[in-house]
């Protein structure tokens, strides 16, 4: 085995995934692993696509959004349309997410004073349960 070369166990060990994601993502046609007979090799370029693909579900991109971005990467623009494009994407996925943080911030602070009350609701009825 080539250091160009990795098994889907190396594949697993290396990025911390299942075999089950690996040959998702190969469904998915979002990695190409060559194929020796039932053993699956992933390449460079596969390792270098599944770390963009991690990378971009932590950060709540779409299936889809990935493959669109990662088929740019093949336009023989040395990549400016792809970084291009994933820089637009991932302002918009950014604003998205700061818009969800002061969302669920208002909730957090809104759940908050509702349990205040129900706290002073609880001990008014103790107090007046002890009288």
């Amino acid at each position: 085995m080539t250091s160009e070369l990795m098994t889907i166990r190396q594949m697993c060990d290396a990025f911390d995934v299942t075999p089950r994601t690996l040959r998702f993502y190969e469904a998915k046609e979002l990695i190409f692993p060559l194929r020796k007979g039932q053993t699956r090799l992933y390449s460079k370029r596969d390792r270098g696509r599944l770390k963009l693909i991690l990378r971009g579900k932590r950060f709540g991109f779409s299936l889809e959004e990935m493959r669109q971005l990662l088929n740019l990467y093949d336009r023989g623009d040395a990549q400016e349309e792809q970084l291009t494009r994933t820089y637009a994407v991932a302002r918009e996925r950014l604003a998205q997410m700061e818009r969800q943080r002061d969302e669920l911030v208002e909730a957090i602070e809104e759940l908050r004073g509702q349990l205040e009350w129900g706290a002073d609701m609880i001990a008014s009825f103790r107090r007046s349960a002890a009288e």
